[in-house]
C-alpha cells in the first residue's frame, strides 16, 4: 500500500512516498505547479494533505485524485491531552506522532528545530501531554539585534567551535548556538527525571547542526513529520 504525503508550509511543499511505515522518496517543492507534475505520475493508493497555505477546497480544484486533509477533527493514532487541542500546531502533533511511531513503546520526546524550538512529549500508552515552545537560532538573533541599540543582525549558518569570541558578532554566535544547546540538554534531562525509559528524537532544519547529542536514546530524524502525518494516514486507512 503506497501513501503520498504532502505537507503545504508557508513557503516550501514537502512530498514522501511511503509503502506502509518505509519511506521510498522525498522531495521538496518551491511550487504547487511543479509538485503537482510529480504526483500524476506517482502511483499510490491513498494521500494525506496537511496545509497552513491553502484550504481543502482550493486543494480539491487544484488535485485530481482524493486524499485526507489534517485537521483537528482528524482520528490520531495518539491520545491528545492538551488542554487546548484546536489550538495545537498540526506540525506538533505531527511530530509528536512520527517520535511515537518510533518508539518501540517508550515515551519519547520529540524536538522540532524550527522557527521556534519545539518540544512534545508522549508517554509509553501514547498519551500526548504537551511540552514546551522557545525562540529558534534566528529568532534570538533577530530579537537581539531589535532589542538593542548597537548589536548587529548576525549570520548563523554554521555552528562556532570556539568556547568563546572576541568580536561582537562571535560572541553573539557563541552565545545563541551554545545557548539552544545547552537548553536542548537541559530540557532532555529534566524529562528524563520523570520518564527514565525516554526516547528523543531531533527534526528541523537545524536538526542536523546538533548531532554531537546523538546518543543511544537520542536520534537526529530531519523528516519526523512527514512520518508521522504517514502514521496519522495509516490509522485512518486501517
Amino acid at each position: 500500500m503506497a501513501n503520498l504525503i504532502i505537507d503545504i508550509g508557508n513557503t516550501r511543499i514537502k512530498a514522501a512516498l511511503f509503502n506502509q511505515e518505509a519511506l521510498l522518496w522525498e522531495r521538496a517543492y518551491e511550487d504547487l505547479a511543479h509538485a503537482k507534475k510529480d504526483f500524476i505520475s506517482l502511483q499510490f493508493q491513498y494521500c494525506l494533505i496537511s496545509s497552513v497555505r491553502w484550504t481543502q477546497e482550493e486543494l480539491r480544484k487544484e488535485f485530481q485524485f482524493d486524499f485526507l486533509f489534517l485537521t483537528h477533527e482528524t482520528a490520531f493514532p495518539i491520545q491528545n491531552l492538551y488542554a487546548s487541542p484546536k489550538t495545537l500546531g498540526l506540525d506538533r502533533i505531527a511530530a509528536a506522532v512520527g517520535a511515537w511511531s518510533k518508539s518501540e513503546g517508550s515515551p519519547v520526546l520529540a524536538i522540532d528545530l524550527g522557527s521556534c524550538i519545539t518540544y512534545e512529549l508522549v508517554t509509553e500508552l501514547g498519551q500526548y501531554l504537551g511540552g514546551a515552545i522557545s525562540p529558534g537560532l534566528r529568532m534570538r538573533a533577530k530579537a537581539m539585534n531589535q532589542f538593542t541599540a548597537r548589536l548587529p543582525l548576525i549570520e548563523l549558518n554554521q555552528k562556532p567551535t570556539e568556547l568563546y569570541g572576541n568580536t561582537t558578532v562571535q560572541c553573539m554566535q557563541i552565545g545563541i548556538w551554545s545557548g539552544v544547546q545547552h537548553e536542548i540538554v537541559g530540557q532532555i534531562n529534566a524529562y528524563q527525571q520523570e520518564f527514565p525509559q525516554l526516547k528523543v528524537f531531533v527534526c528541523g532544519g537545524d536538526a542536523q547542526s546538533f548531532d554531537s547529542l546523538v546518543k543511544d536514546h537520542i536520534f537526529v530524524v530531519q523528516n519526523l513529520v512527514l512520518f508521522g502525518l504517514n502514521a496519522i494516514l495509516n490509522h485512518n486507512v486501517e
